[in-house]
């Protein structure tokens, strides 16, 4: 990545590995990923590629016996190596997270208000009247009109679309310095999404806020963050600015990606399916784990794991890339003059 500016979130050879019937099995395989402050990066994958757990792995938020190995850091500090006061810590104030599905998070029995003013009241001490001034302003903030009545509501009187944005309201009342965003439109309508999306995009630039959003959208992504991260069966294989994407991804999985979705505005086409099944990390060989479905894949890319390295402005792990933009029109050119 381009620039001094030390990053806030690193993510340095992760690899994860979970307890399976009596056995572990990898989950994750290598994420190399960093986030600088105030900058926003995309985890772009299927499902079941690991951007959840290497989002969990941020707040070691990992399942009962995981074993992480490599590394997470936050401003510098191993997240792996911390003990429970400074974890409480980056929990409470520096890193929030908002999940997929917010009902699956807040107590379903208590009222948005003792959610949202938990944290204030018992980790620092505010007032019960103060605290209730910030997240009235918050609840404003977000987009939800008549906070005071909403403060006393509970869960189940609230929509889909409230309720994340209460969510998202939660996640800021801690002041963080790094926002986790796990999917947090899935499970809304195409409308609310947008206006969610919206809202967490206005208050992160109000705040200056890092983000690490996860999202199987391509376009959402790139359309939000400032660079790009892909994620195929436990690793990154590529990272590039958000601007590229469309025209100098690298990757042949990524393009395979970008070749799949549907374009409104152009002729009637059908959908290039990419073929195969994704597979989960730990069904993956000693090889390329996309080198099955990969229609460019030599004989190297089914015997070694390939290491990211630098092209350009960005990182890519396959053996043989796709040439960038300008060189692929160059060829093309040079062709076609021949």
């Amino acid at each position: 990545m381009s620039g001094t500016t030390a990053p806030l979130l690193e993510f340095d050879g992760l690899r994860v590995t979970l307890p399976v019937a009596g056995e572990y099995r990898t989950a994750v395989h290598r994420v190399d990923l960093s986030i600088a402050p105030g900058s926003a990066v995309g985890l772009v994958g299927e499902s079941g590629s690991g951007k959840s757990l290497t989002a969990r792995s941020v707040l070691n938020l990992l399942p009962p016996g995981a074993r992480v190995d490599g590394d997470v850091r936050f401003d510098g500090v191993s997240v792996p190596a911390m003990g429970a006061a400074d974890l409480r810590r980056l929990r409470g104030r520096e890193a929030a997270m908002v999940f997929q599905d917010p009902r699956a998070h807040i107590n379903p029995v208590r009222t948005i208000g003792d959610f949202l003013m938990e944290g204030l009241l018992a980790a620092r001490g505010t007032g019960r009247r103060a605290a209730e001034a910030k997240v009235t302003a918050l609840l404003r903030e977000v987009g939800i009109a008549d906070a005071p009545r909403r403060l006393r509501q509970r869960p189940a009187e609230l929509s889909g679309g409230l309720l994340q944005r209460v969510m998202i309201a939660a996640a800021l009342v801690g002041e963080p310095r790094l926002l986790l965003a796990d999917e947090p439109t899935t499970a809304l309508d195409v409308t609310t999404q947008a206006e969610v999306m919206a809202v967490i995009d206005e208050a992160r630039a109000q705040r200056g806020l890092a983000m690490l959003f996860i999202t199987h959208d391509l376009a959402l992504a790139a359309a939000v963050c400032d660079r790009i991260a892909v994620m195929y069966a436990g690793s990154t294989i590529e990272e590039l600015p958000a601007g590229d994407l469309h025209d100098d991804a690298r990757h042949h999985y990524t393009r395979a990606l970008l070749a799949s979705r549907p374009d409104p505005g152009a002729d009637a086409r059908p959908l290039r399916a990419i073929p195969g099944r994704p597979l989960p990390a730990f069904e993956t060989g000693p090889g390329c784990a996309f080198a099955p479905r990969c229609a460019a894949a030599r004989d190297a890319c089914g015997s070694k794991r390939p290491a990211p390295r630098t092209v350009e402005d960005g990182t890519v792990a396959c053996h043989f890339p796709h040439p960038p933009h300008h060189a692929a029109s160059t060829a093309d050119g040079s062709a076609r003059d021949a």
